[in-house]
């Protein structure tokens, strides 16, 4: 086995490779290789026609003995499962984005598809809007009620307690009627943020509608029309 271990200049390491690489044609029948192995601060200790035990994990230089040229070259198992992993993570990427791309083009002949003009996503956004509308109207007819219902035990439970005769009976109702009128304020405000949904979902889908419709986007173009029969 042919092995040169020792820590040299550039210059004079190309020199020894040159006369290893001699060497090593002699010695390997075939071969015309010769491998330089690394340490973990990636300088070169070592070459020969095989790689020592010791140094199987490092990082290698594979040279050609006839020409000179690096054949081949490998890194420490720590960098080649780092590059591997990298690889497998920027496939993943592309893959998802692939996928995102796919959905996208459905999602944009999906809402061709849908309407024929712009109006019709404001009719349909009215519609949903309208119906968000008639529950708040009841939502705001019950609070109305609630909140009377609240006030006067309110003051039931303040004129018992003038008279030096509190009621626990009163107390309950003053919190059932406190709880409820809760109830029905976070009713409303779920509701008013559905209508401020639906106004940004729409205005969001009549503005990609448009964009198809000009031939701005590129994830899915206006189908064209057939040519004209001769």
């Amino acid at each position: 086995m042919l092995r040169i271990s020792r820590t040299l200049p550039a210059t004079a390491l190309a020199l020894v490779l040159v006369l290893a690489a001699g060497a090593a044609v002699a010695q390997s029948k075939g071969g015309g290789k010769i491998v330089c192995w690394k340490d973990k601060s990636g300088k070169v200790v070592g070459c020969g026609d095989r790689i020592p035990p010791e140094y199987q994990d490092a990082a290698t230089r594979e040279i050609d003995t006839k020409s000179g040229m690096t054949r081949k070259t490998t890194g420490t198992v720590e960098e080649e499962a780092r590059l591997k992993a990298e690889a497998e993570a920027l496939k993943k990427q592309k893959e998802e984005e692939k996928k995102k791309t796919a959905e996208q083009r459905r999602r944009d002949m999906a809402l061709l598809n849908t309407y024929v003009s712009e109006g019709e996503i404001d009719q349909r956004r009215d519609r949903e809007l309208q119906e968000v509308d008639r529950v708040l109207t009841q939502f705001h007819g019950l609070y109305k009620s609630s909140t009377a219902r609240h006030s006067d035990a309110v003051a039931r439970l303040a004129a018992a307690e003038k008279a030096g005769k509190p009621s626990d009976a009163l107390k309950d109702e003053v919190a059932r009627a406190e709880t409820e009128k809760m109830k029905i304020e976070r009713g409303i405000a779920t509701r008013e943020k559905e209508k401020e949904a639906i106004r940004a979902q729409y205005a969001e889908t009549k503005r990609r509608y448009l964009e198809l419709r000009s031939g701005g986007a590129q994830s899915a173009a206006v189908p064209a029309p057939a040519p004209a029969k001769k």
